[in-house]
């Protein structure tokens, strides 16, 4: 039963479009605060001192490199943050970028070497698998490119959808979708942001994009992360530190 009970959850998920039959729709549903909440977070990261601002993704790339190579390398920091710490992603990718790190550099190293350079990242074996299959389809398909689709970058080994709409974000500069990594996935479901408790980040990123506005969504996933990195903790959340203490429904008063 637990199996079907999960397979009928993610279905309600992909069912946005059930009201656009044109019957009369009620006024659209919105979080209880939300604004209130949204503005004293952002007083919050204020100072852009999370290790998201410091060495996230979008600090790992060479700004100086050609836009083909700087897309590649902000792919590939992606494909390496995943249950990884932003400190270690970073660490990383100045490894890798210290060894020239471009499509052809990495498809000449052999998987051993990889690994010793990507090491300690979560999953370093099979993020090598992963990394050596993703470049070699960049380099056949895309002219050593990445993809600048959602569902074009999702069929790549090793690549969600999280990383996919950051990719479209930082390295398209397009707005895809709102990136849910577990900060978001967490927080979201802490404020009551989605209508009813999600279990998986996809769930999460549907029911934000149903009711956040859109200009707010390349801002969220940043805002969220930082916080959840500093104030609200997975264990032990720092309530007491925080703005919206008397507002949010998960507080420990």
């Amino acid at each position: 039963p637990r199996r079907s009970r999960r397979r009928k959850s993610l279905a309600i998920a992909y069912e946005p479009g059930q009201g656009d039959g044109g019957e009369p729709q009620g006024p659209r549903w919105e979080p209880r605060d939300w604004q209130e909440q949204l503005q004293r977070i952002r007083e919050m990261r204020r100072n852009r001192d999370a290790p998201v601002d410091e060495m996230g993704v979008d600090k790992c790339y060479d700004r100086s490199a050609p836009p083909q190579v700087m897309r590649y390398q902000v792919l590939l920091s992606l494909m390496l943050s995943s249950q990884t710490k932003d400190q270690v992603t970073s660490a990383a990718m100045l490894r890798l970028r210290q060894r020239g790190l471009t499509v052809d550099s990495v498809l000449q190293m052999d998987d051993a070497t990889l690994g010793q350079i990507i090491y300690p990242v979560g999953f370093w074996r099979n993020k090598v698998k992963y990394i050596k299959q993703t470049t070699a389809i960049l380099k056949q398909k895309y002219g050593g490119d990445i993809p600048s689709t959602v569902e074009e970058l999702v069929q790549l080994p090793g690549v969600g959808p999280k990383m996919a709409h950051l990719a479209m974000n930082i390295a398209w500069d397009s707005v895809s979708g709102i990136a849910v990594d577990t900060h978001v996935h967490r927080i979201a479901n802490r404020l009551k942001w989605v209508k009813k408790e999600t279990k998986y980040p996809e769930e999460t990123r549907v029911g934000l994009e149903d009711w956040l506005p859109r200009d707010l969504w390349r801002e969220i996933n940043w805002l969220l992360v930082g916080f959840g990195q500093q104030t609200c903790l997975p264990v032990n959340p720092r309530c007491s530190q925080c703005l919206n203490q008397d507002i949010c429904p998960a507080a420990k008063r």
